[in-house]
């Protein structure tokens, strides 16, 4: 605000505006800082209330043998109402939004705190998932009602966390978690609000990444017995999020920001890098992947929905330049059959796609002047190189030669890159 306002003295010094013009853009700074919330008077706020909270769970825990069933239950509720009450006079005196945070942290976790406590005063019998289901589904009425980032990213985390213990419980059975596609889909109208009010800002860009990631996580949760096509599975979702990030929305925002773009392309990466052994092929060989099973159908559907995105973001691009990586889950797809079928011609197909990924990344590096995107395609191409030494007859010496050429080449593409940016910047 301070550097505006100097910058507005200086161009009425020097006659580029006028002084009402000033004062309007003056007015209009102090009117919008008005509206906005006090970001760290948010945080703490929010830190403050899960503080509050923890600490009267801890303080009756100490002295909770010594209190009667209704006391006990009255303590359960006392949270809660308490919080709602201050969540009400939030709404009611048209508070500015760190009082609405702050209250529905402490709505949230008194939600938690409540079931668990009346769970164990009345012997009620449940596991760990349906607590966290129930925990999230009650939780998330408050993002509406209470307008709140932080309730929208805890029931993401606490979504994925529910996931996670049903869809991967290690030797107890694991059952899929579809409860958690509801919980997602619940916080997507919040989303696409905050998006389309500030698609580059920071609550966009953190639930931009926790999606990605969340997604990530939980796919695996809906495997069975079919294995092999976890591979499938996780190509055409990263083929989703790669799409879904040159489209028109998220293809405006800068790098860091566009969650999608970065987690596409590093999965597809990854995944091909894992299919470039040899041992990997050979177990996928051994194992009967079966057609019209829930893992199938599941890698069908993501199919459909990355096919329709790469459809879209071609047709409404401005220039049709050719993106490899926008077209790895097609070759993916392609390679994944082959090579099911076709013992050793998969890892040899797997390592042209991935070297190729690597080259293309390249030029879009040199292409835009991003040196991130070009130490990345170097970085594809050395860890094939790597990832070869493992599995090749190679003498010591030649593997240290083709380091030192590794390290040479990452030193002169980035000094080329360099030299070319200074051109362009002397030349402008």
């Amino acid at each position: 605000m301070k550097s505006i306002l100097n910058d507005l003295s200086e161009l009425v010094e020097r006659n580029v505006i006028t002084n009402n013009t000033a004062d309007i853009i003056k007015q209009y700074y102090q009117q919008k800082q008005e509206h906005q919330p006090n970001r760290l008077l948010t945080v703490f706020g929010v830190l403050g209330s899960a503080l509050v909270g923890l600490g009267i769970i801890l303080i009756l825990a100490h002295n909770w043998d010594n209190f009667s069933k209704g006391l006990k239950t009255m303590f359960a509720f006392l949270p809660l109402v308490i919080g709602q009450a201050i969540a009400g006079y939030s709404i009611l005196k048209s508070k500015n939004q760190s009082w609405k945070e702050s209250s529905g942290t402490f709505i949230f976790f008194a939600f938690g705190a409540c079931m668990a406590i009346v769970s164990q005063i009345y012997n009620i019998p449940g596991d760990l998932g349906n607590y966290l289901l129930t925990w999230t589904l009650l939780g998330l009425p408050l993002i509406y009602v209470l307008n709140s980032n932080t309730i929208a990213v805890l029931s993401i985390v606490f979504a994925t966390y529910y996931a996670c213990v049903v869809g991967y419980s290690f030797g107890d059975g694991s059952n899929p978690p579809w409860w958690y596609l509801v919980l997602l889909i619940g916080t997507i109208p919040y989303y696409v609000k905050q998006f389309k009010a500030d698609a580059s800002g920071n609550i966009s860009t953190v639930l931009n990444w926790l999606y990605a990631i969340s997604l990530a996580i939980v796919l695996a949760t809906f495997i069975d017995n079919n294995w092999p096509l976890v591979f499938m599975m996780y190509a055409m979702l990263f083929g989703i999020f790669y799409n879904l990030g040159k489209t028109k929305p998220y293809e405006a925002l800068q790098l860091r920001r566009n969650s999608f773009s970065i987690i596409g392309s590093l999965g597809i990466v990854v995944l091909l890098m894992i299919l470039t052994f040899n041992v990997v092929w050979k177990e996928i060989f051994r194992e009967q992947i079966l057609v019209l099973s829930q893992e199938w159908y599941i890698s069908m559907l993501l199919f459909i929905i990355a096919l329709l995105l790469l459809f879209n973001s071609i047709r409404h691009k401005k220039n049709n330049k050719f993106n490899l990586f926008q077209f790895a889950f097609l070759i993916f797809a392609f390679i994944f059959v082959i090579g099911g079928t076709l013992e050793g011609l998969g890892v040899v197909l797997s390592n042209i796609l991935i070297v190729a990924l690597g080259l293309f990344a390249l030029k879009i590096g040199a292409d835009s002047m991003r040196f991130s995107v070009l130490n990345f395609g170097l970085l594809i191409i050395s860890t094939v190189i790597i990832c070869r030494f493992f599995d090749t007859n190679m003498s010591f010496v030649l593997r240290g030669i083709l380091f030192v050429l590794v390290g040479i080449g990452f030193f002169i593409a980035n000094y080329l890159m360099l030299k070319r940016q200074k051109c362009l910047t002397n030349q402008s």
